[in-house]
């Protein structure tokens, strides 16, 4: 895990991205921000279908790994394939984390947490902010 993550694939000027993004999905896809837990529209859906990064689109999750960690926001227990996202130390907030970025446009989506007993087949629950994607209905 690095902040070295080189150059993202999708790059677009700070002007462009709060053109394309509410201002809600700016503060948290652009600033690393997080929506309120249990108000996002992905916290208790279980529709089949894929997951895509709500800025450029590129694919996350699928819905095969979502599960009800009841934590507040939608949890997958991976992405699905391994370079869709980017892994990242973040020691803001007083504590150390792993920070969640899309692998495509370096978007902030949530967290990463391990070891906290869900009983997943990776014992990992990518914490994401409902703002950060955008679910395509199979």
């Amino acid at each position: 895990m690095s902040s070295a993550i080189g150059k993202p694939k999708v790059e677009k000027s700070d002007a462009e991205w709060r053109e394309q993004l509410s201002p809600e999905e700016y503060h948290v896809l652009r600033q690393a921000g997080t929506e309120r837990p249990f108000t996002g529209e992905y916290d208790e859906t279980f529709t089949e279908g894929v997951y895509h990064c709500r800025a450029c689109d590129a694919e996350l999750f699928r819905s095969d790994t979502k599960f009800a960690s009841h934590c507040g926001w939608p949890s997958f227990y991976a992405p699905s394939a391994d370079d869709n996202v980017i892994l990242r130390e973040d020691s803001s907030m007083g504590m150390r984390r792993v920070e969640v970025l899309c692998g495509t446009c370096h978007s902030h989506l949530g967290h990463v947490f391990e070891g906290e007993g869900y009983g997943t087949p990776t014992d990992q629950r990518y914490c994401m902010n409902s703002v950060s994607l955008r679910l395509e209905p199979k």
